[in-house]
């Protein structure tokens, strides 16, 4: 049953159950949109163009989808903080971005040509960050203050364990390219549909609906630095780590068959284990800098350390000669993923602006998680071009990036 706004003075603690049905969900939408991400997309379009073009051609898919993405994931937050059905404000968009994103990933994986991999993908990004943009708003909706850092902690744990899983059924049905697109959303699906079922959802009064204009429009993509310093300068923060992330995730099967000299049939697998390592250790890493960062009541420090530590990966994976080499950067990279993702998601709530208008403000953060998917392509041929193709020079750009994430987050100042 649907339930009217919290107060967030008062709000109660979440038990187990919701915190279980929350983080499965949540883990499954991270599946769905990383399976493609970590590998099928890149193997499509490889499968379609040949290696020599398929970096350029894959820049232009995921530079477009992740352009979508930009737009419409403050959309569709700004649509769900006015939505008035019975159902609920999150639970419509939850159902409806799972369909529509499924739809395109099932065209990408039919498509004969780039343009309509492309077509399928700008589907795809649409509906999956409704999906993302809705279950993200569900945190201030319903887990108080006080146990924030720690479910934010538990949801650090989602994107390891997703990329695993994903990685993992991929490799499982690798060579059926149908079925290592789809399988990811049939499973993630049955997760997001039970917690839509679940959720006890808030549901606002058509007389409390925000105002719907060209202006208010406008303001879905834009939160004033000036009125709001610290959550400009989390923005910039998060964009250039996640840039970091961009380079490493969109590239890295061109740099295991370019850099490393990996057969394309041997990639799977090698994603798999590098993704596992790495999960393996950012799942201890958000666990512990979730729990630390509410007991000592501290963000920026574990952020920006966090940071430092991700773009120390970059430069070891720079350097790497080996396969072996690799796997040592991807745990590196695993514990500075893993310390951020636990934290700074509690931090950018503890700094939002309004919270009455979460999921939009949220939606605009996102941008700084999707407009990199964006960036990385476009400004990775030139890197790759510049340095005669080396993923060498691309990956040590990536750790300067990450350093500079974490000099964004020292102006914060409120949070300690």
């Amino acid at each position: 049953m649907a339930t009217a706004e919290p107060d967030r003075a008062t709000m109660p603690d979440v038990g187990w159950r919701f915190l279980l049905l929350y983080t499965l969900a949540y883990m499954s939408t991270c599946l769905v949109f990383l399976a493609p991400l970590l590998v099928t997309l890149a193997l499509k379009v490889n499968s379609l163009v040949g290696l020599e073009r398929a970096p350029n051609s894959l820049a232009l898919v995921a530079g477009i989808g992740a352009a979508v993405a930009v737009v419409a994931n403050p959309f569709f937050g700004k649509l769900s903080d006015r939505t008035t059905s019975q159902l609920g404000m999150r639970r419509p968009w939850i159902v409806a971005g799972l369909t529509a994103g499924s739809v395109g990933v099932l065209i990408v994986a039919l498509a004969p040509t780039i343009p309509l991999v492309l077509l399928g993908w700008c589907v795809a990004q649409l509906g999956f960050n409704a999906l993302l943009a809705t279950m993200v708003a569900v945190l201030p909706d319903q887990v108080p203050a006080t146990q924030r850092g720690m479910v934010a902690g538990v949801l650090g744990v989602c994107l390891p364990v997703a990329s695993v899983a994903g990685t993992f059924l991929v490799k499982l049905f690798t060579g059926h390219m149908l079925a290592m697109f789809l399988v990811p959303c049939l499973v993630g699906g049955i997760f997001i549909v039970l917690f839509a079922v679940t959720l006890a959802d808030r549901r606002l009064d058509r007389a409390d609906r925000p105002p719907w204009s060209v202006r208010e429009l406008a303001i879905t993509f834009w939160v004033d630095p000036r009125r709001s310093p610290d959550f400009a300068w989390a923005f910039a923060s998060r964009f250039m780590f996640v840039l970091a992330f961009a380079f490493l995730t969109t590239y890295q099967a061109y740099y295991l068959l370019d850099h490393l000299g990996s057969a394309e049939g041997a990639v799977p697998q090698q994603v798999f284990l590098g993704t596992l390592v790495q999960s393996a250790v950012m799942v201890a890493a958000s666990l512990l800098a979730g729990k630390l960062s509410d007991r000592t009541g501290r963000r920026k420090a574990f952020v920006v350390i966090a940071s430092a530590i991700y773009g120390a990966a970059m430069f070891f994976i720079a350097a790497a000669s080996s396969f072996n080499g690799f796997l040592v950067g991807m745990a590196v990279g695993g514990l500075g993923f893993g310390m951020y993702m636990a934290v700074d998601l509690a931090l950018v709530v503890d700094v939002l602006p309004d919270p009455d208008t979460a999921a939009k403000d949220l939606g605009v953060l996102n941008i700084a998680g999707a407009l990199p998917s964006a960036v990385a392509p476009a400004v990775a041929p030139v890197i790759l071009a510049m340095s005669g193709g080396s993923y060498a020079m691309l990956y040590a750009v990536a750790g300067v990036c990450a350093l500079l994430a974490a000099a964004a987050i020292l102006p914060v100042k409120g949070v300690r």
